[in-house]
């Protein structure tokens, strides 16, 4: 644990020192070669190891300060001035957290940027685009974060653009404010989180072409809240326009909340703050307001299934074929919940989940009940680990039942998916193979040991990130023997409904399994939990 602390500060200190205003260049003299003109402005970026990243690019024409908090991101301007894109622009407002981005960087409510990653070499016209949307439970993290940053994976990579965007978070983000006796002026705040990605997309769609992308050929990818969020956008009506593929690591449709939900959240922040309007609550710290959310409804803001920008129940939207057009690629890790463990210590971790599994269970029915500690029970607890019950219990109901339910889903509507398990362990005992083990292997970052402990096969991990790059380029993610870093093919099956292939991420030794010898799910006792979402 030592280690990766340390990983982490020294992270710390690189990212801060990188910090800096992106400037409007008032003469000409900077490198036209590093220059790409966009719609809202020409943007000059910077070269390292023959790539050229921009950073802290506006996808919006005004940031959501002032009398546009909880508004609806307003849409770019032309624009003929030139910038700079040297740096990352401000992190979405969020607590401070040690492994997260609040204590990295400069945060703000003006945070909606977004950064490109691509090869100086333009040989290549119209490639594929990859758009990174980061999670963090939709109420942390940031595009900036040190394991997720895009310069290694492109120079690796040349032949793709990389993006990564911002979008508001928590109560910024994902507060229902409607129902508030002056709310009708706040339609959207709910889903404001969902709607920047979704500003973000159409700014890539109108401009990556001048970054030599392909507009028509853009995959997004995310984990966590981010995984949640790429299931979620394909059920936004016109977004399919912007995207034709999805990588969904560790999150599913499954990540989202009621209105009713919503608005229970918003009822206790309120009553907290002592406020009763939205006008009153236009009067509170920021911060104050963030650390107050993070007391009182922490894990429970996500973006609402209101039925109008979102459906009421999106799992059924994949059944009656929402995305079978999209090309997805989803899975999990093996251990997702032991993650947690790391971020909040052992004796914290079994306290929460003390609190979190009477709620759950409250929901069922009694018939329900009994299967789901029939499970706890079988489950083998490891010697003096308690908590290994409820912790593969709510692996089930977060990660493995929603992702695999949603493969069976797209895949009886007609759509693809192709499924994955990701089991390679930490050298940090308690994590395993546990939740956001797989990002700095993603994204060729082996020196962020921070959840690993340890840097992971070399090979495997060229393999991993070859797999996603040729989903990305041709919506198949096998690989023939010529581009394998093995130089061995690996061929990925589709899902299909009789044998449930999903491909097994072993550290030495990428194969295809039936989810029936991996037990991934446990169709009888946990399955069903999909139909009382994640929240």
């Amino acid at each position: 644990m030592g280690e990766t602390k340390d990983s982490l500060s020294a992270a710390r200190e690189r990212m801060r020192a990188l910090y800096g205003e992106n400037k409007k260049i008032t003469d000409d003299n900077y490198d036209k070669s590093l220059a790409v003109r966009c719609i809202n402005g020409t943007f000059v970026g910077r070269r390292t190891d023959g790539v050229i990243a921009y950073k802290g690019i506006p996808f919006v024409g005004r940031q959501p300060v002032g009398e546009l908090r909880w508004k609806a991101p307003v849409d770019v301007v032309p624009n003929d001035g030139v910038y700079e894109a040297y740096y990352f622009g401000k992190c979405p407002r969020q607590i401070e957290s040690f492994a997260q981005m609040g204590s990295l960087y400069v945060q703000g409510e003006d945070c909606l940027y977004l950064n490109v990653w691509k090869a100086e070499e333009d040989s290549v016209k119209k490639k594929p685009v990859m758009v990174w949307i980061h999670g963090g439970a939709y109420e942390i993290g940031g595009a900036a974060e040190p394991r997720e940053e895009g310069t290694n994976f492109v120079k690796e990579n040349p032949d793709v653009i990389f993006v990564s965007i911002e979008y508001r978070l928590s109560v910024f983000g994902f507060l229902h404010l409607s129902h508030l006796p002056d709310g009708g002026d706040y339609p959207d705040a709910q889903n404001l989180g969902m709607m920047d990605q979704v500003m973000a997309l159409k700014w890539v769609h109108e401009n990556i072409a001048a970054f030599g992308g392909d507009p028509d050929n853009v995959t997004i990818i995310g984990q966590s809240a981010g995984g949640g969020s790429v299931t979620l956008l394909p059920l936004i009506e016109g977004t399919h326009a912007y995207f034709k593929r999805v990588i969904a690591q560790s999150g599913s449709p499954g990540f989202s909340r009621s209105t009713e939900q919503a608005i229970e959240c918003t009822t206790e922040l309120m009553e907290a703050l002592n406020c009763r309007t939205v006008a009153d609550l236009q009067k509170i710290d920021a911060e104050k307001m963030i650390y107050e959310a993070e007391e009182l409804i922490s894990m429970r803001m996500a973006p609402e299934r209101d039925g109008n920008y979102l459906p009421l129940d999106t799992f059924d939207a994949y059944a009656k074929g929402a995305a079978k057009d999209i090309d997805i690629l989803q899975g999990c890790t093996k251990d997702e919940f032991n993650y947690f463990i790391l971020e909040i210590g052992e004796e914290v971790y079994k306290e929460w989940l003390s609190i979190i599994k009477p709620e759950k269970l409250s929901q069922l029915t009694e018939e329900e009940k009994a299967l789901v500690l029939s499970f706890c029970k079988d489950v083998e607890a490891e010697k003096g680990k308690s908590y290994e019950p409820d912790s593969r219990l709510f692996s089930q109901i977060w990660f493995n039942v929603p992702f695999i339910r949603t493969s069976e889903l797209q895949t009886m509507a007609g759509g693809k998916s192709y499924s994955y398990y990701f089991t390679v362990e930490s050298s940090v005992p308690m994590v395993k193979s546990g939740h956001a083990i797989e990002l700095s292997t993603v994204f060729n970052h082996p020196e962020e040991t921070y959840v690993t402990g340890r840097r992971f096969d070399e090979t495997f991990g060229k393999t991993m990130r070859k797999m996603w790059v040729q989903f990305a380029k041709t919506g198949n993610p096998s690989l023939p023997a010529d581009i394998s870093p093995d130089g061995k093919a690996k061929e990925w099956p589709l899902y299909d409904l009789k044998n449930k292939y999903v491909m097994v991420f072993d550290e030495f030794n990428i194969h295809p399994e039936k989810e029936s010898e991996r037990k991934i799910v446990d169709w009888d006792r946990t399955y069903f939990l999909t139909k009382y979402y994640v929240l």
